[in-house]
């Protein structure tokens, strides 16, 4: 009969457009291009170890160059034979552009060196740095009656915070000891007994600004309303595909929003709190959370300890003011990630994963600074490198940074680098920018008495 196949003869190649690939875009149907292999990923999303949400994010496109840049080479194996990942056919147009062919020779090469496996710094030095400096606040809190004492050690544990967020972050990113397990503990033990921070939590947010770099609806690390906006695209209430919700930028908004260039290191120092509240809410969702009751342990364990801590000092003013003094100094990390992005470009709507160099490079910053400071930054002053090679340890971030240098060159892109000072500088300057021209829309917007206290006063 027509349109038989002979046993053994080979099934015919189905050829997939970009525009019918587009068109699975949805949670319900999402198909993604891996060089040129077309996949449907609906099932696989629910399983995937980095959560369904990378996947939903790039969705109806060829998405090789996040693939290569978040994937070792063992997980291609994973992607022949799949059940959970059938393969549905060939992207019939599929391209690659000349930054993406130099993008994945310099990943190939790295990997030949074997810099993704090369940590270039002790995970346990850092950690018995953390273990004495928290034996430190511990002593000095229980031991000494000195109120200057008791807040050098909460400058002390703002500091362990810190550190503790470092070694969190390059946690999610890549191993940080030779087992998947002994990293899940040092994970839980630093980030959620410790800090009080779900790294369930983290790994969401962190997937989702990592693949939508500085997308103003799709990056959570700029969604801050009521209290920041690096955009006046903000005032239009966009939709936040992270936070499921609508942005309102209402009365109340633009008043925070017209002074936050003056307002933003004091939101900074208590941004800590915001942490909390993300983690609790989302393993209080009903949202997939691998591991959430060893989540809900460890985040529980921090509310145990911190609460007692602070009740062992002799009066209520100096148990807040250790609080504060403590958040204030963690509230440098949270500077340092501002600085990366906020002053960069930003676009709306989803990411194309198809010009994934580009973006990364013109939604990001580097910081310079000396060798000896890399402890400050933790490996965040080379944010370009960064977003580029997520899997690469922060230890080798400075030795690739001249080949990154180079192919932005290259192809024209973007590559900037400015020092602490200058950073701070034109993140403040985006800052103002956003605020006078909130303040210059205030008519459209209903008035409250917030809004004309604000005002009156100027």
């Amino acid at each position: 009969m027509q349109g038989e196949r002979m046993e053994g003869e080979e099934k015919p190649r189905r050829f997939v457009s970009s525009e019918e690939l587009r068109a699975h875009n949805k949670p319900t149907d999402m198909w993604i291009s891996i060089q040129g292999k077309v996949y449907d990923a609906t099932a696989w999303a629910a399983i995937h170890p980095g959560g369904e949400l990378p996947i939903l994010t790039v969705a109806g496109q060829d998405v090789t160059d996040a693939f290569v840049a978040y994937h070792p080479g063992s997980v291609w194996a994973l992607l022949a034979n799949n059940p959970s990942l059938p393969l549905v056919g060939h992207l019939s147009d599929y391209r690659v552009s000349e930054v993406s062919k130099d993008y994945r020779r310099l990943v190939a090469e790295f990997s030949r060196l074997g810099l993704f496996d090369k940590k270039g710094y002790g995970t346990s030095i850092v950690l018995s740095a953390m273990v004495l400096m928290f034996a430190a606040v511990l002593y000095g809190v229980l031991r000494s009656p000195s109120v200057w004492i008791h807040l050098g050690c909460a400058a002390v544990l703002g500091v362990l915070w810190i550190q503790s967020g470092f070694l969190g972050h390059d946690s999610g990113h890549y191993r940080v000891t030779r087992s998947a397990r002994s990293t899940r503990a040092i994970q839980v033990l630093t980030g959620n007994c410790l800090a009080g921070i779900s790294i369930a939590w983290w790994k969401r947010n962190h997937n989702a600004h990592h693949l939508a770099c500085n997308s103003l609806d799709f990056d959570p690390d700029l969604q801050h309303i009521p209290f920041i906006a690096v955009s006046s695209e903000i005032f239009r209430s966009l939709t936040s595909a992270f936070y499921e919700r609508k942005m309102t930028f209402d009365a109340l908004s633009r008043a925070l929003v017209s002074y936050q260039h003056w307002t933003f290191y004091p939101v900074m120092c208590v941004a800590r709190i915001n942490l909390f509240a993300q983690s609790l809410l989302l393993l209080c969702s009903n949202k997939r959370v691998p591991g959430r009751f060893l989540e809900i342990l460890g985040v529980g364990v921090f509310w145990i300890w911190f609460p007692l801590l602070v009740s062992c000092l002799p009066s209520w003013w100096e148990r807040g003011l250790f609080v504060l003094v403590s958040f204030a100094v963690t509230g440098i990390q949270h500077v340092q990630f501002c600085l990366n992005h906020f002053s960069s470009s930003v676009y709306i709507g989803p990411p194309r994963a198809n010009d994934w160099f580009q973006k990364q490079t013109m939604g990001t910053l580097d910081i310079s600074c000396a060798p000896w400071m890399d402890w400050f930054h933790g490996g965040l002053q080379f944010q370009v490198e960064h977003h580029l090679f997520p899997r690469l340890p922060r230890g080798q971030l400075r030795r690739v940074a001249p080949f990154v240098k180079e192919l932005c060159l290259k192809h024209g892109l973007p590559y900037d680098v400015f020092s602490f000072w200058e950073a701070n500088v034109r993140t403040i300057a985006t800052l103002r920018k956003a605020a006078l021209q909130a303040r210059d829309k205030a008519q459209p917007v209903p008035k409250n008495l917030v809004w004309e206290a604000v005002n009156t006063h100027g």
